[in-house]
């Protein structure tokens, strides 16, 4: 099981800033799948802007959502710098 969306917030160029019920969090790049079926809807950066989060997930106001692994697995994490 993968940790739960509780943030999310549409940036420029398409990305997307996640934070995680797990305290991680980072950002999603969703350029590489605006082109493909029904993500062409949210090619609009307005539209795309509209982002939300949704259960433990993301969606947008057409209904188009992303499944929670495939959010987890592909957002490249921000780290943390470590007290010494």
């Amino acid at each position: 099981m993968h940790p739960s969306v509780k943030y999310v917030s549409a940036q420029a160029n398409y990305i997307l800033f996640i934070k995680f019920d797990n305290d991680e969090s980072g950002h999603l790049d969703m350029k590489p799948f605006l082109d493909f079926g029904i993500f062409k809807r949210i090619q609009d950066p307005e539209i795309f802007s509209q982002v939300r989060v949704s259960f433990d997930s993301v969606e947008w106001p057409s209904g188009i959502d992303l499944d929670p692994e495939f959010i987890y697995t592909k957002c490249i994490k921000i780290t943390r710098p470590t007290m010494a």
